[in-house]
Parts: C-alpha cells; structure tokens; sequence
C-alpha cells in the first residue's frame, strides 16, 4: 500500500513539474529597453519580404499584400491554424504592441498576454534572428494599413487545442539560438544565410517533418509533404534529387520571376514566396541564393504511400 502511495505521489510531483515547465515563461530577453522608435523601417521591409510575412498574413480575398488583417487558413494534421491580424490596428492588431513584444513573439513563441504560440507561426526560426532587425521589422509594420477586424480562432482537435501542451513541445523541440557570422565564407554568403535561416524560414517547408511536427534535421532542406494539402515540396539540396543542376543564378532568377530553369513556373504556396521575394534588392537575393546553392546534398525523405 505504501508503494502505490509513494508512485501515486512521484507521478503526481512529475506532473505538477511538467505543468510548470511548460508555462510561458521564457528567459528574460537582454538589452530591449533601448530598442523601442529606435527602429528603421526601410531596413524593416527587407525583413518583412525576406520573412514572408503576407504570404499568411494578408487579408484572403483583396489584392493588397500589405493589408494584414489576417483571416487566412492553414490546414495541418492537428485542424486549421487561422492567421491572426497583425496590422497596424491598435485594437484588432498589433498597433498596440511594444517592440519588445514582437521580439518574444518571435524570439520565444510568447503573446504578450503570456500564451504560447503555436509554432505553425514559424518562431522556430524567427528565434535565430537579431532583436534591432526585429525593431527595424516593426517600424516598418507601423507604417502600414490598419485593418480592421479579428481574424477567426483557430480550429484545432483535442488534444491540440490545449494551448499550455505547446509548452511541452517547446521543452523538446524548440532551442533558440542567434546566427552568428560562419567567418569561413563570405559576406555575401552569410547574408544570405541570415535571411534564409533567420527569416526566410525555406526549411519549415521544404523539409521532412516528424511526428510532434518538428522538422527532422536528417531531411532538412530535402523535401517533405505540404501539411496543408499532402503534396511533396520539393527537395533544395544539391543532391541529385534535388537542384543540383541549377546555379546560383538560376535560383535568384526564380525567386524574382516564378521561372525555372527547365522553363516551367512555380506554383502552389511557392507563388506567394516569389511574390515577396521579389521585392527584395537583387544583392540580397543573390545572397539567398548563394547560400541555398551552398546547402549539403541529401537525399529526399521518405514520401507517403500513394492511396
């Protein structure tokens, strides 16, 4: 009887433990005091391109890329994830945030009203960014349209509805970390890294994933199905099932044209990408793809069985 008290009372303490452990208490952020009305917005919008940031989250349905008003539907295994507004609307958007905010936001996956955000807001790599190119990212978030409107809930099955579970999947899965500068390469090289690894966030698609959602550092960047809609995104690696064919030239024309090198067009969520990437200044897409060009070859994960 003592023994099933004492195991009673063990696996009751590890529970209590695992439900503090996955609280939304990040560790403190340094040095965001000084950041804020500090920021550039014409930096800003390289990072507001590179990063993608309305391919989810302008409004479906209008032309208007910089109109953020959310509302867009993103279909997983876990329901629908709806992307929020994040408009300059002080009450339906984040016009009443703090830089700092937007730096837990990315840095952490934390609101500023202390919940975990899922990670299908790709803060997984946001988390590798600077905190004063994240303020330069705001000021330029400040000088767009507000919109109105909340963008719907997200639909979810149990038990991924449960927001403090997230928690549990950071403890596993989520490491954040800055990009420091690989002094073996050059400057070019680097920028491009940065952009792709900090903000372009390529590998939450292009990659395999396991079975908690993370990516699957074994196939990064080797191709994986797209959680939406089941098709296989493609592999980017210079292996032989993937662009070892293309130069560095190649895919800078791509992500400012939609082309490809053997003359057809990209589609599907791709379109968006080229639509940002295209804003960008040729140097920083030349970087991106220098870098791209520079990835490890590996072969394509393991594609699903056809029905």
């Amino acid at each position: 009887m003592r023994t099933r008290t004492l195991l009673v009372l063990s696996l009751a303490a590890c529970a209590a433990a695992g439900w503090a452990l996955s609280a939304a208490n990040p560790a403190v952020i340094p040095n965001l005091a000084g950041l804020e009305g500090a920021g550039d917005a014409q930096r800003g919008k390289v990072f507001f391109d590179a990063g993608g940031c309305s391919s989810c989250h302008a409004t479906p349905g209008q032309d208007d890329r910089l109109k953020l008003g959310g509302g867009l539907e993103l279909k997983s295994p876990f329901g629908s994830f709806i992307a929020p507004n994040i408009s300059s609307h002080p009450g339906y958007g984040i016009g009443a945030w703090k830089v700092a905010d937007l730096v837990y936001a990315m840095q952490a996956g934390v609101s500023p009203s202390g919940q975990h955000y899922y990670p299908a807001f790709p803060y997984t790599t946001y988390a590798r960014a600077k905190t004063a190119d994240i303020a330069d990212l705001m000021a330029y978030l400040r000088t767009l349209p507000q919109v109105e409107g909340k963008a719907p809930e997200h639909r979810l099955d149990f038990p991924f509805n449960i927001r403090r579970g997230v928690g549990f999947w950071k403890l596993v899965n989520f490491a954040p970390r800055h990009l420091s500068n690989d002094f073996t390469h050059d400057a070019s090289w680097n920028r491009g890294r940065y952009l792709t690894e900090a903000f372009g966030h390529c590998a939450e698609c292009h990659s395999t994933r396991d079975q908690t959602g993370a990516i699957n550092e074994t196939f990064r960047y080797a191709g994986g199905v797209d959680m939406e809609g089941g098709k296989w995104v493609p592999n980017i690696t210079q292996h032989k099932s993937g662009i070892a064919d293309w130069s560095a030239k190649d895919i800078a024309w791509m992500l400012k044209s939609g082309d490809t090198p053997d003359g057809d067009v990209v589609g599907g969520s791709m379109k968006s990408v080229v639509k940002n990437m295209a804003e960008l200044p040729d140097a920083d897409r030349d970087a991106i793809a220098l870098y791209i060009k520079s990835l490890p070859a590996r072969a394509s994960g393991p594609k699903p069985p056809k029905n």
